[in-house]
């Protein structure tokens, strides 16, 4: 198999419909590039991504459950103090944090 696959090809090695692997890969949820009218998938981040995911959603749902820890907001305003730089860049339309 190609280090770089065509559509065709990472549907084929992800066994899905090429459908779904255009459509999840247009969304940002599959590594992929477009170019032009047509989609490349380096096989290399296709597997980091499969072997990631696991660990990924983990770390998404642990951070769900500190959304709501009262104590986040100072850990990060002081985070942020000890770098000496504010917590998100004003020039960007980010909104700093209230703390």
């Amino acid at each position: 198999m190609h280090e770089v696959l065509t559509l065709e090809e990472a549907a084929d090695y992800l066994r899905l419909p090429v459908e779904t692997v255009e459509r999840e890969a247009a969304r940002g949820r599959i590594p992929g590039r477009r170019v032009e009218d047509t989609w490349r998938f380096l096989k290399t981040a296709i597997d980091e991504w499969l072997g990631n995911w696991e660990s990924r959603q983990v770390l998404l749902q642990q951070a769900g459950v500190l959304a709501e820890d009262e104590t986040l907001a100072e850990l990060r305003a002081s985070v942020y103090a000890n770098r000496g730089r504010p917590e998100a860049d004003s020039e960007n339309g980010c909104i700093k944090s209230e703390t």
